[in-house]
């Protein structure tokens, strides 16, 4: 021991150094609870795409969210899907009011569009719009998206608020052989690709798919 230094002092010093140690140690697990919190409840933006040359320049009559029955005609071609999710903002909290779009291709991969030449399949609206509900959720009841032009399968999406558009994007489907020749699908990261991508799963007779989107409001 140091002659200079009383003994005293010397073990108030180290019950000291074992106190500050000890509240060092007892914060450490609440601190590492609050960073997985903040982990978990800040999500990844929704990537945007390009909308693509077939946005509607006049809205169908009919532009709920079936896009099975458009007015009084039903649509019986391709295979029905159901395309749902939540839209939240990146803390978790759903976007209640925001307004969802979907527009896509017909079987015979058509669009109600002039630059596709008046083609599509009139029995199929082609186009929805739904607000999003006071939990975040949408729906649309569709057709599994097929090919056309080069293109791999997919779905346009745009979430509007107000006069605001938050994001343009397009859904791809899981497993489809056209997605690695897609242009577009392979400019995307890994990450990007598991955001667009989603599994079609049979569910009774119609196929289902969950979009989660997630947008800065």
């Amino acid at each position: 021991m140091c002659p200079d230094i009383p003994r005293y002092a010397m073990t108030a010093r180290r019950q000291s150094r074992r106190r500050a140690l000890g509240a060092i140690l007892m914060a450490v697990p609440a601190l590492l609870l609050r960073v997985r919190a903040q982990a978990a409840t800040s999500r990844r933006l929704t990537p945007a795409q390009t909308e693509g040359p077939f946005y509607p320049v006049a809205f169908p009559e009919d532009s709920d969210h079936d896009l099975l029955r458009n007015g009084v005609l039903n649509y019986p071609e391709g295979q029905s899907a159901w395309l749902e999710g939540v839209v939240t903002d990146p803390a978790g909290r759903p976007l209640a009011g925001a307004v969802v779009e979907i527009w896509q291709c017909d079987h015979a991969g058509h669009y109600h569009h002039p630059g596709d030449g008046g083609k599509a399949d009139n029995r199929f609206q082609g186009f929805g719009r739904v607000t999003v509900a006071a939990d975040g959720r949408y729906r649309f009841r569709t057709i599994r998206p097929v090919a056309y032009g080069g293109r791999t399968p997919h779905i346009h999406v745009k979430v509007k608020m107000g006069m605001r558009e938050l994001l343009t994007t397009q859904v791809y489907v899981a497993d489809d052989p056209g997605n690695t020749r897609d242009f577009l699908w392979r400019r995307l990261s890994a990450a990007d690709r598991a955001a667009l991508t989603v599994v079609f799963e049979p569910v009774g007779g119609d196929l289902r798919a969950v979009f989660p989107i997630v947008v800065a409001g």
